[in-house]
């Protein structure tokens, strides 16, 4: 039951006659679970005989458990003066109450309370806990105490401070007292060793102390902030300069040499380019209608300005031609843009050569002005211009039909591969993969590095245009391939697996659907370029030869094979639908790095080989 309940009961019953034992009756029903309603209070000038024998037996709770709420005849019994546990309420005698003396020797403050509502004394504070000692605990086990071994009290000292003197007395052996009062200006009391507290004159670790014996191998310092031309850094010298060991006349010539071919060689010197040449190999440049060489040709059968591919393709199988004039080992091969009436070819000659694919099939103009072999080229839109890149770092502009070097780029690393971008409106632009593991895109314009993509963590093989020439997909030793939007250098798909290989050959197909890569565990794997670049595993064309060789992969224009490459000089030839290999014959007696079906013919394939040949079939 509520106390406060009881309480305001028992006043409104009988207002004019309280006493102190008002609160002892309130205590007692609520421990028996009495109602307030079956009290009856007595008239003025009668005794109310109290409740007597409230003992908490599991009898007496049965008991009650039995009894009516009304009736209250069962806890009222007379009053006996034999039973001392009766209590008697006189409710018209004046109240009694009890001396302060009394109060307070009645307090007790527990061990467990947490909160004093009346300031109590000294002696209430500290008095002995109620109860019998323990006699199995020692003094320290019965003392007082908030950890396991004692009582902690938080004290106000800086981390400095705190410290200070435990490395002091850690090294000397001494340190403040911390239960003395020690203030700054009265000197501070120090316990420990003596002698040491002597030696020091007192002083912490902090402070300037005379040095220890360990400290002779230690390096001398300068401890003077105002000495500046003194100061000796944090790597001060050791002891003395006698000590220290210098080369002989001898050594310090060797010594200087070094050094002086090591500085020579620091210096980035601008390395002269090799002087740009061009040869014509045709008696004229222009015939009677005054039209060059790169005028698309309209007596050869086919309608090479077209766009459409031919309905139907089939598969080459005899030598039609042989293009000799490389005097090492042919890179690359490309058509020109279009109407594929002429081939250009790069070479490990450090020479660049265009040729006729119709009537004579001659050697129209030669390119020289590598230092070293030439590794890619690429055609402008219109193919009035070409770009050449080669192991003198260098990226060359050439004018197709003049011979003329336009300009040159370098980045002072080795391009392996360069692509225009493919639209009109960008035809200034060109990306080219370096062998420092970026993506560099520059403005022919300006001659600027206007962009970079540096996230690859190989060098940079391949780079070809997809989706509409809204992105690029690059190949990397890294074995992956990533996926860019044009102009924004950080890659939104990245495609790696631990079966993937290196791609150092990638092609697009015709209509723009499939990614076809010449993988180097002598597979070619296919992308799907609409459908997220999904790996397309049931699509894989194997059986031949080609780890270690960036052997190239095509299309033939309607989409019914694929060809490639081979590391033993042989052509492959593959069914596209069902993946099976339709023919393979020998084509060069080295490396087969090219291969590339004409856009515009049913039948023809060129190819080119490090035996320095370019061939062309039917």
């Amino acid at each position: 039951m509520n106390r406060s309940i009881i309480f305001s009961t028992l006043r409104e019953v009988n207002r004019k006659w309280r006493c102190l034992e008002i609160s002892r009756l309130a205590d007692e029903i609520c421990l028996t679970g009495s109602k307030v309603r079956d009290l009856k209070v007595c008239q003025p000038n009668v005794e109310m005989h109290c409740i007597q024998n409230y003992d908490s037996d599991s009898s007496d709770v049965e008991d009650e458990k039995q009894e009516t709420t009304d009736d209250l005849t069962a806890h009222l019994k007379p009053l006996d003066p034999d039973k001392k546990s009766i209590t008697t309420i006189a409710l018209n005698a004046a109240p009694v109450i009890a001396t302060k003396e009394e109060i307070e020797q009645k307090r007790h403050i527990g061990h467990s309370v947490k909160e004093v509502t009346y300031n109590p004394k000294y002696d209430e504070l500290y008095a002995p806990q109620v109860g019998p000692a323990n006699p199995y605990k020692t003094r320290q086990m019965s003392a007082v105490r908030n950890t396991l071994s004692g009582f902690a009290e938080a004290a106000h000292v800086s981390n400095f401070e705190f410290e200070n003197q435990r490395r002091t007395f850690h090294s000397y052996g001494y340190a403040m007292d911390p239960s003395e009062g020690n203030s700054v200006v009265s000197e501070p009391v120090l316990v420990g060793d003596e002698v040491a507290k002597e030696e020091n004159k007192g002083k912490t670790v902090f402070e300037s102390a005379k040095k220890r014996p360990e400290d002779k191998r230690k390096r001398l310092r300068n401890d003077n902030p105002g000495d500046i031309e003194g100061y000796l850094g944090p790597w001060g010298k050791f002891i003395d300069e006698k000590t220290v060991m210098k080369p002989n006349e001898e050594e310090k010539k060797e010594l200087d040499e070094i050094l002086a071919k090591r500085s020579k060689s620091s210096k980035q010197t601008e390395e002269k380019t090799a002087d740009e040449k061009t040869t014509l190999h045709i008696k004229d440049a222009y015939d009677y209608q005054g039209r060059s060489f790169l005028h698309i040709p309209q007596d050869v059968g086919v309608n090479l300005k077209s766009d459409e591919p031919p309905e139907k393709c089939f598969l080459p199988k005899k030598q039609i031609h042989t293009w000799t004039g490389h005097t090492k080992g042919v890179s690359a091969i490309r058509w020109f843009p279009r109407s594929a009436h002429l081939l250009l070819s790069c070479s490990m000659d450090c020479k660049i050569k265009i040729w006729e694919v119709y009537n004579d099939r001659r050697c129209v103009r030669t390119y020289s002005g590598h230092k070293q072999a030439v590794r890619d080229i690429t055609f402008n839109n219109s193919g009035t211009e070409f770009l050449s890149c080669g192991y003198d770092r260098y990226i060359k502009l050439w004018d197709t039909e003049t011979g003329e070097c336009k300009s040159r780029f370098t980045s002072r690393k080795v391009p392996y591969c360069i692509k225009y971008h493919p639209e009109e409106d960008k035809q200034h632009l060109f990306v080219a993969g370096t062998s420092d593991k970026k993506i560099v895109c520059w403005d022919i314009r300006s001659g600027e590095i206007v962009q970079e993509y540096d996230r690859h963590l190989g060098a940079v093989n391949t780079i070809t245009f997809v989706d509409h020439n809204r992105r690029f997909v690059s190949t990397s030793d890294d074995k992956s391939l990533r996926v860019w939007e044009w102009d924004i250098p950080v890659d939104f798909k990245y495609i790696a697996d631990p079966s993937m290989h290196s791609c150092p050959a990638v092609q697009l197909s015709p209509n723009g659907k499939w990614l076809a890569c010449q993988s180097m565990d002598n597979k070619i794997i296919i992308f799907n370029v609409l459908n997220r670049f999904k790996y397309m595993r049931k699509k894989t064309f194997t059986g031949h030869m080609v780890a270690g060789y960036a052997c190239g992969v095509d299309f033939s224009p309607d989409m019914s094979y694929l060809i490639s490459g081979d590391a033993d000089g042989k052509v492959y030839v593959w069914d596209w639908k069902t993946t099976k290999l339709y023919n393979k014959f020998k084509a060069h007696d080295d490396v087969c790095v090219g291969v590339l079906w004409h856009p515009h013919e049913t039948s023809k394939v060129a190819t080119c080989g490090w035996d320095g040949v370019i061939k062309y079939w039917d």
